[in-house]
């Protein structure tokens, strides 16, 4: 078994594969907090529509062209057409792109043309470990009126919210989650990155620590926990692992296309 670095990603790769490559990386050293949150900060955009939806992830550059990760439950929040906030301010018409590598995941793909302007793009990490410190970020809502919960929103600036990884199931729940961590995600940050100590990029945010319901703790398999592990889930704010985008990030992305 040989193993490729793709973009700070580690993909095993069988030695018998033709053609196979291998690229021999140095892991990263790890970074102050002050620098993983600039990091963050040029990295983490905002999702729109016709008001802001939540937060999203620079994950590639093709050209001009730049792909942007979310969650597919942030694109839900409102209707078509969508734009992408860089953390310069610059607004950009984004599109929907169909990824079929994340059927089933709460994740979400869109792609923006930048002209002239160069954005940082995230790097993936390894799966992270129980009790290694992690980072949150993104943009939390705040303000909302009864008669308009989402158009009413408005937006505080960028967050960073620091934590440790307190729980890794076993298997993935509904909509692949599978990382608990203690960092305090707010309504808004879901989509946003969670890094680890050397800045990469290790798992996605979408649900925050006591929710109201408890529809979102079921396994993907359709069995449920146990009544004294769902309390304890419901303690933690939970991510996606960027193990579900090796394909997407493999993948040629021949939609781009579009942008032409």
């Amino acid at each position: 078994m040989l193993i490729a670095y793709l973009g700070g990603l580690i993909i095993p790769v069988p030695a018998s594969a033709p053609n196979a490559s291998v690229l021999v990386a140095q892991q990263p050293a790890q970074l102050s907090v002050k620098e993983i949150e600039q990091l963050a900060m040029s990295i983490a955009v905002k999702v729109r529509s016709k008001d802001i939806l939540g937060s999203g992830i620079l994950i590639r550059k093709h050209g001009n062209v730049y792909t942007v990760l979310t969650n597919d439950h942030v694109l839900l929040a409102g209707d078509p057409p969508y734009s992408i906030e860089t953390p310069d301010r610059k607004i950009h018409p984004a599109v929907k792109i169909a990824a079929t590598s994340l059927n089933g995941k709460d994740l979400a793909v869109l792609q923006f043309r930048s002209d002239g302007t160069n954005y940082a793009i995230a790097s993936f990490g390894p799966a992270p470990a129980v009790a290694d410190q992690v980072f949150a970020a993104g943009f939390p809502f705040i303000g909302e009126t009864s008669n308009h919960p989402i158009s009413a929103l408005s937006k505080s600036g960028f967050v960073f919210k620091t934590g440790r990884v307190s729980l890794i199931l076993d298997k993935p729940l509904q909509k692949g989650y599978r990382i608990g961590y203690t960092n305090d995600l707010e309504k808004g940050m879901s989509g946003g990155p969670l890094l680890n100590s050397r800045g990469e990029v290790v798992a996605v945010n979408g649900i925050h620590a006591e929710p109201i319901l408890d529809t979102a703790y079921t396994y993907q398999d359709g069995s449920q926990p146990s009544a004294s592990l769902r309390q304890e889930m419901r303690r933690y704010s939970w991510g996606i692992p960027i193990e579900n985008l090796v394909q997407l990030v493999r993948s040629p992305l021949t939609n781009l296309n579009r942008f032409s």
